[in-house]
């Protein structure tokens, strides 16, 4: 069975990805551009683990495991001969086709590269590789290990024996997946970014972002509001995410709300700045 993966890009979603395929045995290389991006990376699985520990999720073997499993390295040629490479750096296109571009020319040519993108468009991050049947996307959710969800998208290039073999993956690392087609947000992200965006208009209108939340919650049976679910995600992933859709669609409706768009110009990110609809 394959076992040697590459996770490119070692910020909360990347080390997340990395942990659960250590978890189920594969052979990771966690790779970024820098030591202190590395290290951000190890503790944000040391964290992680360690949560899953007092809450029993994780026995102690899980964690000598998943420690064992991982290399940590900034040197992205070491994965030359992984099977399976998944793209986690932010949500730009030209950021992850300069990505994909570099990967194509470094690793083994059956390699299957995927990206964890959200919502930018499979084919056109495939189209600047030599193997764009082998280019497909794999979105998983936050936080990685806790998020049962996995998002299998292929674009028209995407050939039926990346499609089964990402399945195979899938359902090693324990994931349940759903396949979507490459439109702007795929599934999920279609119609819970609205929704996101929606509640930061009522909150630029006056509302206050707990009684937003508390409505959701209470009216709709959500766990979390929509409000402290962007805070979590990040709202500059959650901005980049929303005008991705309306560029994509050219559709009023995904038009990111002006309150989110100034959040993000001063900084606040969500929890992982301090600052967000909420102060953590």
């Amino acid at each position: 069975m394959e076992r040697q993966v590459m996770v490119v890009g070692a910020g909360l979603m990347g080390s997340g990805i990395a942990q659960v395929f250590a978890l189920s045995g594969f052979k990771v290389l966690l790779t970024d551009r820098t030591e202190d991006d590395l290290n951000r990376g190890r503790n944000y699985i040391t964290k992680s683990i360690q949560s899953m520990l007092k809450k029993e999720k994780y026995t102690v073997e899980d964690e000598k495991r998943i420690h064992e499993n991982i290399d940590y390295s900034s040197d992205i040629q070491l994965g030359k001969n992984v099977d399976l490479v998944i793209e986690a750096v932010p949500e730009k296109l030209a950021i992850k086709q300069e990505v994909f571009k570099m990967l194509d020319t470094i690793v083994q040519p059956n390699a299957i590269l995927a990206s964890n993108t959200s919502s930018l468009s499979i084919a056109a991050i495939g189209s600047v590789t030599r193997r764009p049947e082998k280019v497909i996307g794999l979105h998983f959710f936050s936080p990685v290990p806790i998020m049962r969800l996995l998002e299998i998208v292929t674009s028209i290039e995407t050939s039926e024996e990346t499609l089964n073999r990402v399945q195979f993956y899938g359902k090693v690392i324990n994931k349940e997946s759903v396949i979507a087609q490459d439109y702007p947000g795929f599934i999920v992200n279609r119609i819970l970014l609205p929704m996101m965006n929606e509640a930061a208009f009522l909150v630029m209108e006056g509302t206050a972002p707990e009684e937003v939340d508390r409505g959701l919650m209470l009216g709709a049976n959500h766990p979390i509001g929509p409000l402290r679910l962007a805070d979590q995600c990040g709202l500059d992933t959650t901005l980049y995410a929303l005008e991705s859709l309306y560029e994509g669609f050219s559709d009023s409706k995904y038009r990111p709300c002006p309150l989110l768009k100034r959040m993000v110009e001063a900084g606040h990110l969500g929890r992982k700045s301090g600052k967000g609809f909420y102060d953590y």
